[in-house]
């Protein structure tokens, strides 16, 4: 089971570059993340997360193209689940997932248009600093560059 807070749950446009994202913030984070910007999100709390409630979402949020989890929860099989719920009832909308893991396994990058990986490190900063360790990817390609200040993005490697 997949929980989520109801009350976190926004539409954001600057998670993932050019798109109307729906954020849902995921309980039961198993990362550790020192200087984590949501320390309570490491606890059971909030509700099940349901196709029926992701349904409803989009439904509720006409112009969102993208559904992003923030983070992974406890049981990476629900999680899948529901993104290939997304995937089938919703085609036009890409599905996101920010993890702080170092690397997720193939199925996640199979099921999720976009993946961010890497546990903050407060001293590398966030995806908008060229120093960062985190790195988002589209379809397997690091787009991580597309965050970082003009006159940066034609320096990535």
């Amino acid at each position: 089971m997949i929980k989520y807070v109801p009350e976190l749950t926004d539409v954001v446009l600057e998670e993932i570059p050019d798109k109307v994202a729906l954020a849902v913030e995921i309980s039961n984070c198993q990362g550790s993340c020192p200087g984590c910007h949501s320390p309570f999100l490491k606890t059971n709390i909030g509700k099940e997360l349901t196709s029926a409630d992701i349904d409803k979402m989009i439904e509720d949020n006409f112009g969102v193209n993208c559904f992003l989890f923030l983070g992974e929860g406890n049981d990476r099989e629900a999680l899948c689940s529901l993104a290939r719920h997304i995937r089938e009832k919703f085609p036009k909308v890409e599905t996101a997932l920010y993890s702080g893991r170092k690397a997720v396994e193939d199925e996640i990058y199979e099921l999720f248009d976009y993946v961010k990986v890497g546990p903050f490190i407060e001293a590398l900063g966030p995806l908008n600093e060229k120093t960062t360790n985190q790195r988002l990817y589209y379809h397997r390609e690091d787009i991580t560059y597309r965050f970082w200040r003009k006159g940066l993005e034609n320096q990535h490697n």
